[in-house]
């Protein structure tokens, strides 16, 4: 199936540990499927993270799987910690340089030609 909006992208970063981080989004696929996966592959063990609701574990003694009732995501925790940094005065709960090189990150990639090639990342980053 075509997706004419072309909201589909798959993403890989290499760390300087040697670590492999890859994001994919895929808007072509089918409803029925989790929208949202996040896995995590370290040291022998895998966490698989569905729709921010499933917690799937291998290889984590007395873990196998967690469900919640509802969906989290952590944006209201992400924006009680910024009503709390302003109301005592404290930094940004995320600093600065994250922010700036997450955002300019998305907006070279956003800008790019589709490429089986790599995009360097020009900020002073891991990836």
């Amino acid at each position: 199936m075509d997706c004419a909006s072309g909201d589909t992208v798959s993403l890989q970063f290499t760390f300087s540990d040697g670590s492999i981080g890859s994001i994919h989004y895929f808007a072509n696929g089918s409803k029925s499927f989790p929208k949202e996966r996040l896995e995590v592959f370290a040291d022998g063990r895998i966490l698989k993270l569905d729709n921010f609701r499933r917690l799937s574990g291998f290889g984590w003694p007395g873990f196998h799987k967690m469900k919640l009732w509802r969906q989290d995501k952590g944006q209201e925790a992400c924006v009680a910690s910024f009503i709390e940094a302003v109301r005592v005065g404290a930094g940004s709960p995320i600093p600065f340089n994250e922010l700036d090189e997450v955002s300019g990150l998305s907006i070279i990639i956003a800008a790019s030609p589709p490429t089986k090639g790599q995009i360097p990342a020009p900020m002073d980053s891991d990836c």
